[in-house]
């Protein structure tokens, strides 16, 4: 008797702790408090979030994060940041979401309260049309280009370590618009990138002459806070749910991409 009482005074006392701990998580009211929420974001990351022709911070994350603020009766506030320092300008306050086609990794959730996913990208290969590559198997002794610090540099350094170690050369580039421009002019056999920034890119180019070759893995984007910031976080997830039913999600997603591409629940 003795150690079932002593096993539910336990659990009572867990049930306090974690109780206490969601009443202190203020991160919401801490938002609505400053009336305004500030976004982070690598600003050359098209169609997600980039500087347009007027030098404004323009693309989907942004149109979808103002209709969440609008929803809240708040400012969105948009705030370019380095994006190799972007969990320290979190912890630092500077900014109170990371929201700019993030992919949803293990070490990010680990670090970070992410959401669910609310795009299912790709990562794929890209090459000229008048290439034969159509599997991994067809890059074996060939080029193959990158941005460096992208998901797809990171997806063939780790979980695809074996395929990119029979490649001829892996080849990082600062930014996809040289990698593809390269791809034009035979300096590489193959681009690997994100598949919604490569058809916002390549038709930006004009470049009828590369096609996708295939897909290399899916690539989920969320929106990453603060590790203990739960309830903003559920906020804004609330939020995307209400715009998701009322169709204001499908609109701004058929606006940059053609047709509703997310993958945020209905309810």
């Amino acid at each position: 008797m003795k150690k079932i009482i002593a096993v539910l005074l336990a659990a009572i006392l867990l049930f306090s702790v974690s109780a206490a701990a969601v009443a202190e998580d203020g991160s919401l009211e801490y938002v609505m408090n400053n009336g305004r929420l500030i976004l982070g974001l690598d600003d050359s990351f098209p169609p997600m979030g980039y500087r347009d022709e007027n030098n404004d911070i323009v693309g989907f994350d942004i149109d979808l994060a103002a209709a969440v603020c609008a929803k809240l009766g708040i400012e969105l506030v948009v705030q370019p940041i380095d994006w190799s320092s972007k969990e320290l300008e979190l912890d630092s306050k500077n900014i109170d979401c990371i929201w700019n086609g993030m992919s949803i990794t293990p070490a990010r959730t680990e670090s970070m309260a992410m959401t669910f996913p609310y795009l299912n990208n790709q990562i794929a290969f890209y090459t000229r049309t008048d290439s034969d590559i159509k599997s991994t198997e067809d890059l074996v002794g060939k080029k193959v280009a990158v941005q460096g610090g992208s998901t797809a540099d990171d997806l063939l350094a780790n979980d695809f370590a074996d395929v990119s170690a029979a490649f001829a050369e892996t080849l990082s580039y600062d930014e996809y618009l040289t990698a593809l421009m390269d791809l034009q002019q035979g300096g590489v056999d193959a681009v690997a990138i994100d598949v919604c920034v490569a058809e916002f890119k390549i038709s930006g180019m004009g470049a009828d002459d590369i096609k996708q070759a295939f897909v290399l893995a899916d690539d989920n984007y969320g929106i990453g806070f603060r590790k203990d910031d739960i309830a903003l976080r559920d906020k804004i997830q609330e939020v995307l749910i209400e715009l998701k039913k009322d169709g204001t999600v499908a609109g701004i997603s058929e606006k940059w991409f053609g047709s509703d591409i997310t993958v945020i629940p209905a309810e």
